[in-house]
């Protein structure tokens, strides 16, 4: 069936063949929805159970990334025609003088795969543009990474520079990154830590709906 040849795609990383199957699901009928779950996000789901055995390493996490989004680029418009999967947002970015970003973008990967609105600020990233994004995007959840020891401080002031701006309360805060554990985020104010990028896919599927569905946060 065309869905296990999509899956077998992206688990080897190919995007070339993912978007030719893709299409192919789509010219056979499949809803764009049937060919987004039983395709490309099972595909990545199963890449996600080789990755936490240790058996796949991260380039090739992001290879298969790659592939689903080769298959992603002819899914999205279908979606939009018809409806959004989640009216989420959720703004990211690497902190201020570190410009290490293969964390940040295996995370928006997974991110976008399941219709959220992602806003990726890239690497170095300082707190007062943190805030001025947050204040003008208005997102539900902001996320910080850090791979350097000298950088990570800087999640604090990100933290502390939304606080004074009179923001920090309408926001669900995520740190991750090489140096960071549970403990340091729970100093720093932070709301969650995440290991990796599947562990922050599998909190958005189970909690954005409840999530998005607080109103009035930002009135």
């Amino acid at each position: 069936m065309v869905f296990q040849v999509i899956i077998k795609s992206i688990t080897i990383g190919d995007a070339e063949q993912c978007l030719a199957l893709t299409k192919r699901a789509l010219q056979q009928g499949f809803s764009a929805e049937s060919v987004l779950e039983k395709g490309l996000i099972a595909g990545m789901n199963r890449v996600a159970e080789k990755f936490r055995k240790q058996r796949v390493m991260v380039p090739e996490v992001l290879m298969a990334s790659r592939a689903m989004h080769a298959g992603l680029s002819l899914i999205e418009p279908l979606l939009e025609n018809t409806k959004k999967i989640s009216s989420g947002k959720i703004v990211m970015g690497t902190v201020a003088g570190d410009l290490h970003d293969i964390g940040l973008s295996l995370v928006k990967m997974l991110v976008m795969a399941t219709g959220i609105e992602v806003i990726n600020l890239g690497v170095d990233v300082t707190p007062k543009k943190f805030a001025a994004v947050v204040r003008k995007e208005k997102p539900h959840i902001l996320m910080m990474s850090a791979l350097l020891t000298t950088t990570m401080t800087m999640m604090k002031e990100v933290i502390d520079e939304l606080e004074s701006s009179g923001i920090r309360k309408n926001l669900i805060i995520v740190v991750g990154g090489a140096p960071i554990d549970a403990g340091f985020a729970k100093r720093i104010g932070a709301d969650y830590y995440f290991e990796d990028a599947f562990e922050v896919k599998a909190f958005l599927d189970e909690n954005i709906n409840k999530i998005i569905s607080k109103k009035n946060r930002w009135t």
